[in-house]
């Protein structure tokens, strides 16, 4: 019987799910970017940095991870979704979880061809605080940094 999804917070066990999910979901959103790490680099780094600084929380169904974020503090510095799992709340899931979590405020980057992306948070009330060159990403791709603040009052 299938289940609806679920979020939690993310285990060491996810972690080569996380990261397999991960390179799936650039290649499918981010066709353009250029790879600067390999996969086995990308799993090393899911595994030793980004599961122990900040937290990550994933959405589950039936076993299976659908998507994740992770943030410390106030920076949401992932949020990635399986393939074909777009515009199905996933996201959405995810990213209030991200704001329950915050300290009234988030920011993020990404990228400025990520037109996707760029849709999703600025109907989620994020605002552009600012546009690099992308002299300040590996990827050397222009990004843009957007900003989340709670409604005060």
């Amino acid at each position: 019987m299938a289940t609806g999804p679920v979020i939690d917070r993310a285990t060491d066990a996810d972690a080569s799910e996380i990261a397999t999910l991960f390179l799936a979901s650039r290649a499918d959103a981010l066709p353009y970017l250029r790879r600067v790490h390999s996969d086995e680099s990308v799993h090393n780094w899911v595994r030793t940095i980004m599961l122990v600084q900040g937290q990550t929380w994933v959405v589950r169904q039936d076993g299976r991870i659908l998507g994740f974020v992770n943030l410390a503090g106030d920076a949401l510095n992932q949020l990635y979704l399986q393939p074909g799992q777009y515009r199905r709340g996933i996201g959405s899931m995810l990213l209030a979880q991200a704001k329950a979590l915050s300290p009234g405020r988030l920011q993020l980057f990404t990228f400025q061809r990520n037109t996707r992306a760029r849709a999703f948070y600025e109907a989620r009330g994020f605002r552009v605080v600012g546009l690099n060159d992308g002299s300040q990403n590996e990827e050397g791709e222009p990004d843009v940094l957007y900003v989340w603040e709670a409604a005060s009052g």
